[in-house]
């Protein structure tokens, strides 16, 4: 059974989360007998669990999306037996976009050039 208090229903959502993180600290303590420890093997502990932690967050949010994109054209493979499109079309579309978008950008700073010669030619 969890560690249950009466709370007060007018706390903030951090205040709610700082509470919350207290109680898995006051859980991990009891659990794994930190409290048992020195402060300076409190100290090695906790750096350890922060870096863990931390390496876990930083790999989730750079390759959780591609491996995301990946499953999602297998599994489109496995349905329909032919290539997915989902991925190689995110891809191909965003190289085509850019392409695409420095085609057009070079050929209407090139039009805008030529009118601005002529303009200036007409003038002088």
């Amino acid at each position: 059974m969890e560690y249950l208090t009466k709370q007060p229903e007018n706390l903030s959502a951090l205040q709610r989360f700082g509470r919350w993180l207290r109680l898995k600290q006051y859980q991990i303590e009891v659990t794994f007998g930190v409290y048992m420890f020195t402060p300076t093997e409190k100290f090695i502990f906790w750096s350890v669990v922060f870096l863990l932690c931390s390496l876990v967050m930083i790999a989730t949010i750079l390759y959780l999306p591609q491996h995301v994109l990946f499953i999602i054209s297998r599994a489109w493979f496995y349905v329909n037996g032919g290539d997915s499109g989902v991925a190689s079309n995110l891809v191909a579309g965003n190289k085509d976009a850019l392409s695409l978008a420095a085609s057009s950008m070079t050929t209407t700073m090139a039009a805008a050039a030529t009118e601005t010669a002529e303009f200036m030619s007409r003038e002088l």
